[in-house]
């Protein structure tokens, strides 16, 4: 697959990457844990009290009808990742974006945005006050953020659920950007919560760690340096002269 890099930024050619008729089953197996967990955590306040106090029986039982749900989506190829055979060929062709794929990427836009947003208010709320009201800025700000950034999904108004997929050859980078971002600060954000002591100036440090990853690794993703965040453009660049 051929890259160039062109000032501060990789970038792939649409013409360049590999085509494949079908996917693999482990491609396509590998593919349902990722998706189970973006609907296990939907419930933001349900996730928070799992990370707080354990695994309980709600839980045990939302585990269950997402394990059913995704399941059968991903058997019917009705998850992005688990199709019998890749959906999007060319990122810059156009064409109907199906509604899973939709539902599934506007789910996702709303837990990445919801926790950053919360995890990042309620640092601050405990460096400036010295009390933490996380749990309680979960329980009544967790789905108005994510019902918002789910509204706006729905209306097709966010990267990945628009209703064409001519522009995946970028929106796709601003997804996996946005994932990369959260995913490696909130483990940290938590192994610091265990280990740190509960004082404003430990929070602090969490704050500023967290902040810290959520702009660095936004930096690199911008930059096309990580995983699926290079921009696809088209295979033939016009030159003038």
């Amino acid at each position: 697959m051929a890259t160039v890099r062109t000032g501060a930024r990789y970038v792939e050619f649409d013409t360049d990457r590999h085509i494949r008729s079908r996917n693999k089953l482990y491609y396509r197996v590998l593919h349902w844990p990722i998706w189970i967990f973006v609907f296990f955590i939907a419930p933001g306040p349900l996730t928070f009290h799992l990370f707080e106090s354990g695994f309980t029986m709600p839980m045990a039982v939302w585990l269950a009808v997402v394990l059913a749900g995704t399941g059968v989506a991903g058997l019917r190829g009705r998850l992005p990742g688990c199709e019998p055979r890749p959906y999007i060929i060319r990122f810059t062709e156009d064409r109907p974006n199906p509604l899973y794929r939709r539902v599934c990427y506007t789910t996702a836009w709303g837990e990445v945005v919801a926790f950053a947003v919360l995890n990042a208010a309620g640092l601050t709320h405990a460096v400036v006050t010295g009390e933490w009201r996380l749990q309680q800025m979960y329980e009544v700000a967790y789905f108005p953020i994510a019902g918002t950034l789910w509204a706006l999904g729905a209306a097709g108004r966010l990267p990945r659920v628009k209703p064409s997929t001519r522009g995946e050859g970028h929106e796709r980078r601003y997804f996996y950007g946005s994932v990369w971002a959260v995913t490696l600060a909130q483990p940290v954000l938590w192994v610091l919560w265990k280990v740190l002591p509960p004082t404003r100036s430990a929070d602090a440090v969490k704050l500023v760690v967290f902040i810290g990853i959520l702009a660095g690794v936004g930096g690199l993703a911008r930059l096309g340096v990580l995983p699926r965040t290079r921009p696809v453009v088209p295979g033939e660049l016009a030159i003038s002269d």
